[in-house]
């Protein structure tokens, strides 16, 4: 009898703290929820990816500027290509002055230089690059106009009914949009039909020339089981980000759109998660 309390007793603890623990994070995101809510740019999406339950919502089909999650779509119909055979991961990436004059972020390509298909995707998921998103974009459309309708009706086949593309990079253009809902989609397309190559969007920085490339995306190592995928900003759009967490059977995409800064874009994206 006396095992029996002093074990209900100290479970009465536990569960007490982890209450405690689940009202203190249920606050602090309601806090962080708050503020972002008071940000006209704001958007959030977070689903469970083996299940199709949505975890978390806010503005998730309001339209927003992706900027650089632009990417992902352009890294699609890159490993679409690999995969169908019609280019490799060695075949080389010509850039024409069209593409080498794109302004920064970029890897600094010269026109008439070249990089192979492989190097452009991690330049892409690093350092987020520019010149290399139109170099690829010529490369498989012929020229960006076409290779951005391209992205546009496979955003379409895929289910993204609120994204429209007109250019492979995201820099600004007010007629390229998307929602928080169509960028997890496309986050889930990813890992879901390239599960093969999806460790791209875990490379944490890889090397060019004498260079060490490092990642933009910090949720590394901050929140267990992130794999991927891509962040983003321009003026337009504020600070966006879609996360892929995988851990202990779960499988999770998370997107924020519209943050204020990298960092608190960040600690929003931590909190949902946990």
């Amino acid at each position: 009898m006396v095992v029996r309390k002093a074990s209900a007793g100290f479970l009465s603890r536990i569960v007490g703290y982890a209450g405690f623990l689940i009202i203190a994070l249920g606050l602090a995101l309601a806090g962080l929820t708050q503020q972002a809510a008071a940000n006209p740019r704001y958007a959030a999406y977070v689903i469970d990816a083996n299940t199709g339950r949505v975890l978390y919502e806010s503005n998730a089909n309001a339209r927003r500027f992706p900027a650089s999650l632009t990417k992902m779509m352009t890294i699609y119909l890159v490993l679409e290509a690999i995969e169908a055979g019609r280019i490799s991961e060695k075949t080389q990436v010509p850039f024409s002055k069209n593409a080498a004059s794109e302004p920064p972020t970029k890897l600094g390509v010269r026109a008439g230089g070249s990089i192979t298909v492989d190097t452009a995707i991690r330049a892409l998921v690093t350092r987020s690059a520019n010149d290399v998103s139109t170099a690829l974009a010529e490369l498989l459309g012929g020229s960006e106009a076409n290779f951005a309708r391209m992205m546009t009706a496979k955003a379409k086949q895929l289910g993204m009914n609120s994204t429209q593309f007109r250019n492979a990079h995201g820099l600004p253009n007010s007629q390229q949009y998307t929602t928080a809902r169509d960028m997890a989609i496309l986050g889930i397309a990813l890992r879901e039909h390239f599960p093969r190559r999806y460790d791209y969007f875990s490379t944490r920085s890889f090397a060019y020339g004498k260079q060490r490339i490092n990642t933009h995306n910090r949720m590394f190592g901050r929140i267990e089981g992130v794999d991927g995928i891509k962040t983003g900003y321009t003026r337009a759009s504020g600070f966006n980000l879609v996360t892929s967490v995988q851990n202990n059977g779960r499988s999770v995409v998370a997107v924020v759109m519209g943050g204020q800064s990298g960092r608190s874009r960040d600690d929003h994206m931590a909190a949902l998660l946990r």
